[in-house]
């Protein structure tokens, strides 16, 4: 089991913090780490100012401000590498990008500049370097993106939370922190019982939660549609985030069966871990970092949409360890009835399920960043 000590979150004796940007967003696996990172922060040194940067019109726009820290907007737009006649116009935003990056740098005049992943932060985190302000790059995931590969020469700290990342890093600033994750899910003080009971659920019957994201995962769905008959005829009880994207189709197929509650999101995801047996879900990498942390049995569905094809990386890192179940996202749909089946037949590999992955779990993530964010701040005083 990894160690959960606590770190001590005293400032260390003649290391300030003053001003510290933190850049990237564009989905919740980016943006909650960045949030988790500002918050340690805050906790050790609660005058420290803290800026973000995102980009226009992206999640992160509403989701920083709502959390209490300022951020600027880029007007930075990701290629499209399928219609290329686009990129014409990507290549104007990157460029105004760069030279509103270039400005915050200069005026906000951080310590260190922090790169989470995303469009925003690659001109960011350029422009940081290229004005000798010392930056650290945080990476989710087990294969490393495009950005962060060509900001890694100049970094001081690689933040990441799988083994083998001296294949895109250098070795020498690799640091395995593990990924902040949302402090709320680990302090949840129902039992499992508790939970289930405040979801609505009998106590006494095994449930499943999926989820595949706030805006829903079409194939996931279906998956999860197809595996309604054979769920209620083994009196298993499910709790289904369907997301925005089909929610009328999905939950109308949900009403058909009393085992099921659907909804189009959960907000209270402590409670909805808390009560789960086993979890199938996408394989984005702070999901996957949560599931560590409280140790769920999952069914990892990786999302064949995403760069660099992450999320099948992701899940491989833990299927091959047995610390997940991994299918692909096009057997989805003739494999998850099969599969969950088996898992719910059988709580002896659901429990295994749950111990190899715990014994996974790098704890204390936002905590452990922050002791190299204030190392490197006071090895450059």
């Amino acid at each position: 089991m990894t160690n959960t000590k606590l770190h001590n979150t005293a400032p260390e004796a003649g290391t300030t913090v003053n001003r510290v940007l933190i850049s990237g967003g564009g989905t919740g696996g980016h943006i909650f780490p960045a949030l988790s990172i500002a918050n340690a922060v805050k906790r050790r040194y609660p005058d420290a100012d803290i800026l973000f940067v995102g980009a226009q019109g992206r999640m992160e726009m509403e989701r920083v401000p709502a959390a209490g820290y300022p951020i600027e907007g880029l007007p930075v737009a990701g290629f499209d590498r399928k219609r290329l006649w686009r990129n014409f116009g990507v290549l104007i935003k990157l460029w105004k990008s760069l030279r509103k990056a270039r400005r915050i740098v200069r005026d906000f005049k951080p310590d260190i500049a922090i790169g989470v992943g995303g469009y925003a932060s690659g001109p960011v985190l350029k422009q940081a370097q290229k004005q000798g302000v010392a930056t650290l790059l945080q990476e989710q995931n087990s294969y490393a993106g495009v950005t962060n590969k060509l900001l890694a020469k100049k970094a001081k700290a690689i933040c990441v939370a799988y083994d083998g990342m001296e294949r895109f890093f250098p070795a020498d600033v690799i640091v395995k922190t593990g990924n902040p994750v949302r402090s709320d899910l680990e302090g949840c003080q129902l039992t499992q019982a508790e939970a289930k009971k405040k979801l609505g659920f009998d106590p006494d019957r095994p449930l499943v939660l999926t989820v595949g994201g706030s805006l829903g995962a079409r194939t996931v769905n279906e998956a999860v549609a197809a595996s309604l008959p054979m769920l209620h005829e083994k009196g298993v009880n499910l709790m289904w985030q369907t997301g925005r994207y089909g929610e009328a189709e999905f939950q109308a197929k949900a009403k058909e069966y009393d085992n099921v509650k659907a909804t189009t999101f959960i907000s209270d995801m402590a409670t909805a871990y808390r009560a789960a047996d086993l979890v199938v879900s996408r394989a984005g990498a702070g999901t996957i970092s949560e599931l560590q942390n409280l140790a769920k049995a999952c069914i990892l569905i990786p999302s064949p949409n995403v760069a660099e094809d992450h999320q099948r990386h992701n899940a491989e890192a833990l299927s091959t360890r047995g610390g997940a179940v991994m299918i692909l996202d096009a057997d989805a749909v003739g494999q998850l009835p099969s599969t969950l089946a088996d898992l719910m037949d059988h709580p002896e590999k659901r429990e295994a399920l749950s111990r190899e992955i715990s014994g996974m779990a790098l704890r204390n993530a936002d905590e452990k960043i922050v002791d190299k964010i204030v190392e490197i701040i006071k090895n450059r005083s």
